[in-house]
């Protein structure tokens, strides 16, 4: 799952980018308005953690434009206004979700979490098709009953598909989802990942769709 963070005090971010990433997020973090807009128009992101108080523009401000153009990532504001009225101001203009700082990093992956299943139709973390029981907020998975240890790219990959609902995703978008805006992805990267999903939980978890990319093979059609 892929978090687009807009945070300009610079500490926080590294926080934010770090702390999100441990639990299993991919993220990209900008710090202006400007910046956001740009990340958002060209890259395919689950949710957004906006700061109000950015150099360039009010969050506000940049939250509205993103609706009025039908926008409708979720989008929680992470701002120090914790007066009734802005957070009213907030969830009035678009807003998914607000948390007011200091926050618990717990409560912010939690909140993601939820606002990024409810978009995908979802009210449980928990899946189950075949064979496999996942819950992408903690990265566990069984197959048959039996534990079975993922690392957090295979989290990643395996959380996209099955939330795309039977959709194909190109390589692109899956490498998107996997590694954001990161440099130096060698070229094999998501196919290594693939198949080591495909040996952990069978050949049949990741179908591939010659010119499209692949989708989650489990999803009743």
């Amino acid at each position: 799952m892929r978090i687009l963070v807009v945070e300009d005090d610079e500490l926080i971010a590294r926080g934010l980018v770090a702390g999100l990433r441990s639990y299993g997020f991919t993220v990209d973090h900008v710090s202006t308005a400007a910046q956001a807009e740009l990340s958002y128009t060209h890259a395919d992101c689950d949710a957004m953690v906006l700061d109000l108080g950015l150099p360039d523009e009010d969050g506000i401000a940049l939250l509205t434009r993103l609706r009025k153009n039908r926008n409708d990532m979720p989008v929680l504001l992470l701002t120090a206004r914790d007066a009734v009225e802005d957070r009213i101001g907030g969830l009035q203009a678009g807003a998914d979700d607000y948390l007011v700082k200091p926050f618990d990093l717990g409560e912010l992956a939690a909140r993601l979490h939820a606002l990024i299943r409810r978009s995908g139709g979802r009210s449980v973390n928990l899946v189950e098709a075949g064979p496999l029981r996942f819950d992408a907020s903690s990265g566990e998975a069984w197959m048959e009953g039996r534990s079975v240890e993922l690392s957090r790219r295979e989290v990643v990959l395996l959380a996209s598909l099955i939330q795309a609902r039977g959709r194909c995703l190109s390589n692109e978008q899956l490498k998107d989802r996997l590694y954001g805006m990161e440099q130096d992805v060698e070229s094999n990267a998501l196919n290594v990942h693939i198949h080591h999903l495909r040996r952990k939980l069978g050949a049949t978890v990741v179908e591939t769709v010659r010119g499209l990319g692949y989708r989650f093979g489990w999803f009743e059609r």
